[in-house]
């Protein structure tokens, strides 16, 4: 499932490439015991965000701490400059994603978590039992998100009113920008998804 490009691999030269990692993380899913609907709702939301030509590098693993740290080193070692992760992040005793991410960590970034966190309270109270993390190592950015595909657009894209104004903001508009600080490529976003903020010195002239 490694190296799959997205339909945006003929946007033109001016984009800048990206690689990311997407990551399922179940026992039951890796094993066949049913589909896995985590990678397909992951590609699926960041075709749609981003105007880059992506490169998607995909894994589905169980839930072993080992395991998951070592996929996480193998996809930032490969060039993702984000890894997404998806499952295995709440308080079951085989819930491990966040474990095996910190393991890994150079630095946190504890802001990601907590407003995940907050986007979920706005359905339901069971929210604060979420652990989702988010760390950088290298020059990459890795963020663990909800299992559920509408959880996970939600979480990065935010919610909006029914007239389409963002009431929460999603985590994905401090990506882009994030990403730029730690060195990797500019992301562009398709603003009727997720519109990035980067302050105005950071912004360059929007590609065709």
């Amino acid at each position: 499932m490694s190296g799959e490009l997205s339909a945006t691999d003929s946007v033109s030269a001016p984009h800048d490439a990206v690689k990311i990692g997407i990551v399922s993380v179940s026992d039951r899913a890796s094993s066949g015991v049913y589909e896995d609907k985590g990678l397909p709702a992951l590609k699926d939301w960041l075709s749609r965000a981003l105007r880059n030509p992506i490169t998607f590098e995909a894994r589905l693993i169980p839930d072993e701490q080992a395991a998951i740290s070592a996929t996480l080193i193998e996809l930032v070692d490969a060039g993702c400059c984000l890894v997404l992760t998806t499952g295995g992040t709440g308080p079951a005793l085989r819930d491990v994603t966040p474990e095996a991410t910190l393991a890994v960590a150079h630095k946190e970034m504890p802001g990601f978590g907590e407003q995940m966190r907050q986007i979920s309270l706005k359905f339901v109270p069971t929210a604060i039992l979420s652990r989702q993390v988010a760390v950088i190592r290298d020059s990459s950015l890795i963020l663990n998100l909800p299992g559920q595909p509408k959880a996970i657009a939600e979480t990065l894209e935010g919610l909006k009113n029914a007239a389409g104004e963002s009431v929460v903001p999603g985590i994905f508009a401090a990506v882009p920008y994030c990403i730029d600080l730690i060195g990797g490529p500019y992301m562009e976003t398709d603003d009727a998804v997720c519109k990035a903020f980067r302050p105005k010195n950071a912004q360059r002239p929007k590609a065709g």
